[in-house]
């Protein structure tokens, strides 16, 4: 059983350009869907839970309703764009209408206005833009379009106390939530590798919207997923990203924000799915997304996505050889060949994110954990170092997400990069830490050096006198 949505939704339709994720970001009380001047900006349906006096509702931001008629234009993203926002009007329980008070009743708010008429959905009309008390005097034409005008300026944040409270008064009850542990799967990759293919066909529902056109997702859009029922369900929250491209000066502010958006993403997630054109191959930009991955210590799953394409031209073990040559310090991540369109390999890929969800939580018992590191360092003693031999006395986890180890020795200098590499790697064996990151501190059983293998901070400069200027004669 798939379950995508709760029974307490509220969505924004209107025409483009009139504030709906300005209005959107104001409610939520985050910045999360991408705000320009540049019209149909948002695309997919951008959802995030709203809470107002205490009681949460789920919000949802659609694309600008630029046409009604499905014959109004020809372009494909367009026609995606109404059936995303229709969806979302079946979907809700409450509309909010998002019209500019600046511009007055257009022709196509009326249109908008008899679609919501016949969804039978209640609808509140906010009338945005209302930024002083001349302007909002305004807001009453918009009652000739049959609802209840709510004067609003997301700018300004006025008028949304009012709006909110008959939000929540028009909604179902809210039912008590059990805690649930939702595992954040971000989907990353450069422009059109079927990220958001992939994620419909998880779902089963043409949730985001598929273009051949690079560029098509804009916003990162989390999706709340459930899979089975009661206690041994599971959830996530599914995070499409825009594609991460090599930024270029040419670059405009909406594909910034996306590019940083997608970014935030990574760093929010538990689990990181990177997506690569099995046709493209691993590329340079492919490899420069897993770095971004792994300076953020996240769980990674490697998808070659559209290998039903390059079947029977390519091996995959030839194919996986030069992933790894491409990018070795992601050895640790599974490798999944699938195909968003066809389905090959869906299934396989979620069982991936399962383990590696479990993995990057896993509890390493202190007994357990000595065990295995003593008896790698007897079966294979570090090397000599100008006259010092590293040696280890004893190893705690100290966290996890990623999972952190402290490593208690005598001399952390000596150890040199390939004993340490060997260590990490005797770690995994033992425990099969499958795309989790792992991180070893080593610590100088004294007191008085640490070595931790991602970075060793610099000392500060030494405080002191400056020395004087010497004035010109």
């Amino acid at each position: 059983m798939t379950r995508l949505f709760s029974k307490r939704i509220v969505a924004i339709v209107g025409r483009p350009n009139v504030g709906k994720s300005a209005m959107f970001n104001r409610m939520v009380r985050r910045r999360i869907s991408i705000v320009h001047e540049q019209a149909g900006v948002t695309r997919d349906r951008v959802s995030a839970e709203a809470v107002w006096k205490d009681q949460a509702f789920e919000l949802i931001d659609t694309g600008g309703l630029g046409f009604i008629d499905r014959e109004g234009t020809g372009d494909e993203i367009e026609h995606n764009l109404r059936e995303q926002a229709l969806t979302a009007v079946e979907d809700a329980a409450l509309i909010l209408f998002a019209v500019d008070v600046t511009a007055g009743v257009t022709p196509l708010d009326q249109e908008v206005a008899r679609l919501l008429h016949a969804s039978g959905r209640p609808v509140l009309l906010a009338a945005n833009k209302c930024d002083n008390d001349r302007v909002e005097k305004a807001a009453d034409e918009f009652l000739a379009l049959g609802f209840p005008v709510y004067p609003v300026a997301a700018l300004h944040d006025r008028g949304f106390d009012r709006l909110l409270d008959d939000v929540l008064a028009r909604l179902p009850e809210e039912e008590p939530s059990e805690q649930e542990d939702v595992l954040k799967v971000a989907v990353v990759g450069k422009p059109n590798a079927g990220k958001s293919s992939f994620i419909n066909r998880l779902i089963r529902a043409k949730r985001l919207i598929v273009s051949d056109l690079p560029g098509t997702t804009r916003d990162s859009v989390e999706i709340p997923f459930t899979l089975g029922t009661g206690p041994s369900s599971r959830h996530y929250r599914l995070i499409d990203t825009a594609g991460l491209r090599h930024i270029r000066r040419e670059h405009s502010a909406v594909e910034l924000f996306s590019i940083m958006r997608a970014k935030n993403s990574i760093e929010a997630a538990d689990v990181v799915v990177l997506m690569m054109d099995a046709e493209v191959g691993p590329t340079e930009q492919d490899k420069k997304i897993a770095a971004l991955i792994n300076e953020h210590q996240k769980g990674c799953i490697l998808a070659v996505n559209k290998w039903d394409l390059a079947e029977g031209r390519v091996e995959q073990e030839d194919y996986l050889q030069a992933m790894r040559k491409v990018m070795p310090f992601m050895n640790f991540a599974p490798v999944i060949f699938l195909s968003a369109v066809s389905g090959l390999n869906v299934k396989k890929c979620l069982r991936a994110i399962d383990a590696v969800g479990a993995n990057i939580n896993m509890t390493l018992t202190t007994g357990m954990l000595n065990r295995v590191l003593h008896k790698a360092a007897d079966r294979l003693p570090a090397p000599n170092v100008s006259g010092k031999r590293f040696k280890l006395y004893y190893a705690t986890q100290i966290g996890t997400r990623p999972i952190r180890i402290n490593i208690f020795a005598n001399e952390p200098k000596a150890l040199t990069p390939p004993y340490r590499l060997y260590l990490l790697n005797q770690l995994r064996a033992a425990y099969g830490l499958e795309g989790a990151p792992l991180i070893l501190a080593f610590k100088s059983s004294h007191g008085d050096a640490e070595h931790d293998e991602k970075r060793i901070k610099k000392r500060p400069p030494r405080a002191g006198k400056k020395r004087p200027t010497r004035r010109p004669r």
